[in-house]
């Protein structure tokens, strides 16, 4: 059977200070909703637009359990899990 690759993501505001976490079988695009604003919610409400964090998977079921870990975990766990890979909170969307 073929499996659905899928991503977990993590997004802030531009201060940093409100963190999102997603899951999504196309980061590109869910990303481009995110900041063209297309998507009515919390992400909408808190200006979310700056992807910072991201993974990859080839079974979209593993990502979806990796996003349920995620949010389970503290605000500190979170901005650990960025720093680990992106220090300085830039903008991965263009790296995409």
């Amino acid at each position: 059977m073929f499996k659905k690759p899928g991503y977990i993501y993590l997004m802030t505001n531009l201060a940093n200070t409100v963190l999102y976490t997603g899951v999504t079988n196309n980061l590109q695009r869910r990303v481009y909703e995110h900041k063209e604003k297309l998507i009515k919610g919390f992400t909408e409400k808190y200006r979310i637009t700056k992807l910072v964090y991201y993974e990859e998977f080839n079974d979209i079921e593993d990502a979806i359990l990796r996003e349920k870990q995620i949010k389970g975990g503290s605000r500190k766990k979170k901005i650990d899990l960025i720093k680990s890979i992106n220090s300085e909170f830039r903008d991965l969307y263009l790296e995409l």
